[in-house]
């Protein structure tokens, strides 16, 4: 293999010079100097001896990651062309679709005289597609793909050529600059390159224009780059949203000319497809104000025309923030209205303004929930979990947050270990928010689900498929992970038969539903979590040893609670704080002796049996000091008597159901029965507190 170091790095200064030899005089470039060195080394040392790239100070981590991702794909970081191009066919395909762009893109240089002209000497100006397919190009050209005058149509993507600057840009959606070395094909290495992404009215990368400079056979000692680099990001960047708003304000202008004539059709059309759904579809304004429901609609919520749909949904304010935050995100909700109460799956698309972008309100589809889909979690449209709210200070505790951060960078899956209570979920969470933020988290709890639901729940289903199947068929939860996370807690109870069928979606990034003939293209990040030793598992024959490696290329082990003692306490004074603050009560204070009662306990629930406890003693509490006799028995070590006033054995007294209760009995002394309040005081919905009521056989009446 040739040697990385004979080749000639030359460093871009990114502003013109007619006398490179005055340039070294004039800046010292040490720093520079010794920047791009390192970045060459181990560019050097991960090609030849597979040194995870990382591990550099000086390098990006989401330039490493693409290098891990080219190497991958196969790149051939020594080839000597990278003139790969599209059939003549398909470019003309392409060039038409982006007809417009392209002129709009060669006006705004026009007027700005940067054609290829007034190019300065070195420059170059690259217009790509959201695929890396070369649109448009003006000044000097990369030498090796220029051997027949033109690069229009070539492919520079990851797959072709590897890392570059618009690849990239478009995968993290923001402008990046790229060094020489940073590239990962030896023929961009005397090219520095500034790219900024374009964007289509909804926010999707349709474009990605580049600002390169190419520095022939110019040594390394000739040139520098200080501050300057950062006015040709910042040109790059002011150019492609002068493209983008001249684009989108072109569609606005047609959009409004032709909105007269099409409004009636429009209208019309909406009607029909509405009433041709066999689900309920509810259109509403921003506020809640249901504007038009459709015949399905009016047999779920009779008599709701002109109602507001805060009056029939359970949990209105988490469907209303999602609504107002523009997010697509689903809900399974129970619904209330003069047909009894069901619970529905409601799939919330909200309505955005082209012009204003502000939200106009959301149409609703309400379709029968089932059993399993009760087990599993709401598209978390809005995260509420991020790496800075987890909490804690111990060695162990930030170890793993560490981790998290540097894994949540890469696309790899991800396996959380640690036993029940311990926060895998928001951990999952924190690393989608980091990651992919844009896209749906969804999440499954492999042990909660039957084992003959799972299959259908993960993987969908065609209409048909089974008895009792929904005749349009339904999208498993994989699918539903689109451009997101899919996060399967409990993986080690998943069944075997169906642990094949996972790793097969792994492999291929494709899935096929149940009772289906054909293959979906997916791409999801996967975040599975166990409370299991696996491997243990494997030996067992329970797991499979293929899926636990594909399972476990990032590995992160999430601390028990008796592993960082000394967050207990910061721990169960923001939980105090927390639900004083939910239910506007007065701080509660916690004395000494709670302390040391909660640093002597082993938590075997870990940080939510913590947190509960926290919330039972709050409720206990009445003179606003919480002591040790405010604790749950269990945490005490003494033995009380059970709520129904009878003494009991130590396993019969003290579980979580029984706190819980407690609990809910406490609220509803506290409002005097009144089941809204009672349902806020315990953070729960309507829906779940009559369920808790019948499961507990608490009585309200009276």
């Amino acid at each position: 293999m040739e040697n990385l170091d004979s080749k000639t790095y030359p460093i871009t200064t990114f502003q013109v010079y007619d006398n490179w030899e005055q340039v070294c005089l004039d800046v010292d470039n040490d720093g520079f100097r010794m920047r791009w060195q390192e970045i060459q080394a181990s560019k050097l040392k991960f090609i030849q001896e597979n040194q995870d790239p990382r591990r550099c100070v000086y390098i990006n981590q989401e330039v490493a990651e693409s290098w891990i991702r080219s190497h991958a794909m196969g790149v051939n970081p020594y080839a000597e062309t990278l003139n790969q191009r599209l059939e003549e066919g398909k470019v003309a395909r392409i060039l038409k679709s982006h007809k417009r762009l392209i002129e709009i893109s060669q006006g705004l240089l026009a007027t700005l005289q940067l054609n290829q002209m007034a190019m300065p000497s070195r420059f170059a100006l690259y217009l790509f597609d959201q695929n890396g397919v070369l649109l448009w190009h003006e000044g000097e050209m990369l030498r090796a793909a220029a051997a027949d005058g033109s690069l229009t149509g070539v492919v520079w993507n990851e797959k072709t050529v590897g890392t570059c600057a618009h690849m990239l840009s478009a995968h993290l959606r923001r402008p990046v600059h790229l060094l020489g070395p940073e590239h990962y094909c030896l023929n961009f290495g005397n090219s520095s390159a500034s790219a900024a992404p374009i964007l289509d009215e909804r926010g999707e990368v349709i474009a990605v224009l580049v600002l390169s400079q190419h520095m022939h056979n110019i040594p390394l000692d000739c040139f520098l780059t200080y501050s300057p680099h950062l006015h040709i990001l910042g040109l790059t960047t002011a150019l492609a949203a002068a493209i983008e708003n001249k684009l989108q304000l072109e569609k606005s202008y047609d959009y409004l000319r032709e909105a007269d004539s099409k409004l009636t059709v429009s209208q019309y059309m909406y009607n029909t497809v509405a009433e041709a759904v066999e689900d309920g579809l509810v259109t509403i304004d921003r506020t809640g104000n249901i504007i038009h429901v459709n015949e399905e609609a009016h047999r779920i919520l009779p008599h709701c025309q002109g109602g507001n749909i805060m009056d029939y949904v359970a949990d209105h304010s988490w469907l209303m923030s999602q609504i107002l935050l523009g997010k697509n995100s689903d809900m399974e909700e129970t619904i209330y209205s003069d047909n009894g109460q069901r619970s529905y799956n409601i799939h919330i698309r909200p309505v955005i303004d082209v012009d204003s972008r502000e939200v106009e309100g959301a149409i609703l589809k309400f379709c029968k929930s089932d059993k399993g889909t009760a087990l599993t979690s709401k598209v978390v449209g809005g995260l509420h979990y991020t790496f800075e709210d987890l909490i804690g200070e111990s060695e162990s505790f930030k170890y793993a947050v560490a981790l998290g951060k540097r894994f949540a960078l890469s696309p790899e899956n991800i396996l959380l270990v640690g036993e029940s209570g311990t926060g895998k979920e928001l951990f999952a969470q924190a690393i989608h928010h980091r990651y992919r933020s844009q896209g749906p988290f969804m999440a499954v709890n492999c042990a909660a689900l039957p084992k003959e639901l799972i299959e259908s729940e993960l993987f969908g289903y065609e209409g048909g498929s089974f008895t009792g199947a929904e005749r349009n068929g339904k999208a498993g939860k994989i699918e539903m992970a689109q451009g997101g996370t899919l996060f399967l807690d409990e993986i080690g109870d998943m069944p075997l038969e169906l642990q094949a069928v996972l790793l097969r979606v792994l492999e291929d990034k494709q899935v096929m539903r149940v009772g289906g003939r054909r293959y979906k293209k997916v791409d999801f990040r996967l975040i599975a979590a166990t409370n299991k030793n696996l491997y243990q598992l494997v030996k067992q024959d329970l797991f499979r040893e293929d899926l636990y490696f594909r399972l476990a290329v990032l590995s992160i082990h999430l601390p028990s609670l008796r592993q960082r003692q000394e967050d207990i306490e910061i721990l169960s004074r923001h939980f105090i704080a927390k639900y004083c603050k939910k239910l506007n009560w007065r701080a509660l204070e916690v004395s000494p002796a709670v302390m040391k009662v909660l640093k002597g306990y082993i938590w075997p629930g870990n940080v939510r049996q913590l947190e509960n406890a926290m919330i039972y003693a709050a409720n206990m509490a009445l003179d606003g000091l919480i002591e040790p006799e405010h604790l749950p028995a269990l945490v005490q070590g003494t033995n009380l008597k059970n709520v129904d006033g009878d003494a009991g054995d130590y396993n019969d007294v003290y579980t979580i159901e029984k706190m819980e209760r407690i609990i809910i009995e406490n609220a509803l002394f506290k409002t005097k029965n009144n089941i809204t309040r009672a349902a806020e005081m315990v953070g729960m919905g309507k829906s779940t507190l009559y369920r808790k009521l019948k499961e507990y056989n608490i009585s309200i009446d009276g």
